[in-house]
């Protein structure tokens, strides 16, 4: 739904002395919007899952690489720290050295 105000308003002097113009006018616009077609919707919801798998799975792969280069590097994240359970999945089959 859309809601909207409008004024036209005009003032006018004539070109002889003896006149003047003025005229108003006020008033209010409403629109209603109606999707006619529902499975666009669907498709856009669809579309979005379809999104947030991806990113979900970019996220795992950046988060094991960045991982296995910490680990290759000698290093890892401190017991008891927040982010210590970040790399706790990620398993070397092979030796990293």
């Amino acid at each position: 739904m859309q809601f909207s105000p409008f004024y036209m308003g005009n003032d006018t002097i004539p070109h002889d002395h003896t006149g003047y113009v003025r005229s108003n006018n006020f008033g209010v616009q409403l629109n209603f919007s109606v999707p006619l077609d529902g499975g666009m919707i669907e498709t856009c919801k669809a579309i979005a899952r379809k999104h947030e798998q991806k990113m979900r799975l970019d996220y795992e792969l950046v988060r094991a690489l960045k991982c296995t280069e910490i680990m290759k590097s000698g290093f890892t994240f401190r017991p008891g720290s927040r982010v210590e359970m970040l790399c706790h999945d990620i398993v070397p089959i092979v030796s990293l050295e």
